[in-house]
């Protein structure tokens, strides 16, 4: 191992659970419309929950979702986020978590999405990925403002459920 391309190949990426989030979004998503960037829609957050071995506590309400969307060359839509959101941790301190994301969702699975008397799709029909970073004061949840993470995520009836790992 004399190079950092050596030492890197047997360094394989590693997470843990670090939770699961239930993030509510209640009165329908905002369209604002397609610009030269793409089209532009906000979903905003009305509350919810995360839990975890670690951390746990309420999703508060006026957060929200900015997304952005477009088409890739196969007809399939591909969505990026900016999110923003304020957690209360049980202890009462609260952690104000980011993140952006990206998703890809096929023609059918897009047209379910749309028709309120579609079935729940499920999640392995499209992709939803999410890269989130946390930022707190709190001095027992501090370890928080160290990691990166990862999640993927999927949309439910309430709005959407992301399961969040810790990499390592």
């Amino acid at each position: 191992m004399d190079t950092l391309d050596d030492a890197n190949a047997l360094a394989p990426l590693r997470t843990r659970h670090l939770c699961t989030v239930e993030f509510e979004v209640e009165g329908g998503i905002i369209d604002i419309g397609a610009s030269p960037f793409g089209v532009q829609r906000m979903g905003y957050v009305t509350g919810g929950r995360f839990f975890g071995l670690r951390i746990n506590g309420l999703v508060l309400p006026g957060g929200g979702n900015w997304s952005r969307s477009g088409q890739l060359a196969g007809d399939e839509a591909v969505g990026t986020f900016d999110a923003r959101s304020v957690w209360q941790a049980d202890n009462g301190d609260r952690i104000f978590v980011s993140y952006s994301g990206r998703s890809v969702v096929p023609p059918d699975v897009r047209a379910a999405f749309a028709d309120p008397d579609a079935a729940p799709v499920e999640s392995s029909r499209y992709y939803l990925r999410i890269a989130p970073v946390f930022e707190t004061a709190s001095t027992e949840l501090g370890w928080l403002n160290a990691i990166l993470a990862v999640g993927v995520g999927e949309r439910t009836d309430f709005g959407a459920r992301h399961v969040i790992h810790e990499v390592l």
